[in-house]
């Protein structure tokens, strides 16, 4: 089982920028897809991005096009959201969430896992952003 612990949440004004670090111990990552999900108080979880095993596939919410992009570094058994131009509306928390089984699913395009298929979450990140 692979243990995620994310890091580099925090307060920040409108427009400004985050990285958020999911760290991962006990197996390595490199053959897990993985995942950044955001909950805000009183609404469901969502996939926020997306990345599959290799790093090769990405996928983000439409929310969040332009503005976030995930990452990984396999070497580091580490994965990355870089957020940018972030609004109050992004306020919440993020989990990291890894995907051993599955790895998303390959057609036209790649689709991530969905969310009963992650097996590996972290313990959350909370994001402010103020106006």
């Amino acid at each position: 089982q692979v243990l995620l612990v994310e890091s580099g949440g925090g307060l920040v004004q409108a427009g400004g920028s985050l990285r958020l670090s999911c760290a991962a111990s006990g197996r390595t990552l490199s053959s897990y897809a993985m995942g950044w999900f955001r909950q805000a108080p009183g609404k469901e979880r969502e996939l926020v991005a997306a990345i599959s095993w290799s790093g090769g596939s990405t996928y983000y919410a439409d929310s969040v096009k332009g503005r976030f992009t995930i990452s990984r570094d396999n070497a580091k058994n580490t994965g990355y959201l870089q957020m940018n131009s972030l609004k109050p509306e992004d306020t919440a928390v993020y989990y990291c969430a890894a995907d051993g089984r599955y790895g998303g699913r390959y057609g036209s395009s790649w689709s991530p896992p969905r969310l009963h298929e992650y097996d590996a979450w972290g313990q959350g990140t909370q994001v402010t952003v103020s106006s």
